[in-house]
């Protein structure tokens, strides 16, 4: 039985991909998602007017730790020895259809060996959002998580993949 989804056997059974043979390259995996809130819930934490503390501080730092442990939560990802994790956030004031603003999230992981890091990136970039909501959900249970998603990878034997690019 021939299989292009890697991560299933002949017989149709779970595994973990053998990478052993792949070469090793430095490669870098970039998600990205958003976090919905009320206006008013976005000027409390620019200003810090957070109870549990600096929310985008205590989300990098939660983003960061995510990444490292992926592996522990996914349960066919290879440890990765990362080399590096960038947790960037910027505003949306523009509201959507519900009135709300938001906070994007971007998460870049890095590393070099054998296999790829988007699953580290997205698990970042998920629990970076995860934080937000957590530490605000007393002012604002009605936040919302859109559109997390990978935007770019590079490094491997497929080479630079970006969203939006035909494949």
């Amino acid at each position: 039985m021939s299989n292009d989804l890697t991560h299933f056997s002949e017989s149709g059974r779970a595994r973990m991909v053998d990478v052993s043979t792949k070469a090793e390259t430095v490669r870098v995996a970039i998600a990205s998602g958003v976090l919905r809130m009320q206006a008013a819930t976005l000027e409390r934490i620019r200003s810090g007017k957070i109870a549990k503390g600096d929310v985008l501080t205590v989300a990098d730092v939660g983003a960061v730790m995510a990444a490292k442990h992926t592996p522990d939560i996914i349960p066919m990802c290879h440890p990765i020895m990362l080399t590096g994790v960038d947790i960037q956030f910027s505003e949306i004031l523009e509201a959507d259809a519900q009135d709300c603003v938001g906070i994007r999230v971007l998460a870049t992981a890095t590393c070099s060996g054998q296999t790829g890091v988007e699953m580290e990136a997205l698990t970042a970039a998920n629990v970076a959002l995860l934080t937000i909501y957590d530490m605000c959900k007393a002012i604002d249970r009605g936040m919302r998580i859109e559109c997390v998603q990978l935007e770019e990878k590079r490094g491997g034997k497929s080479g630079v993949w970006k969203r939006g690019d035909a494949k």
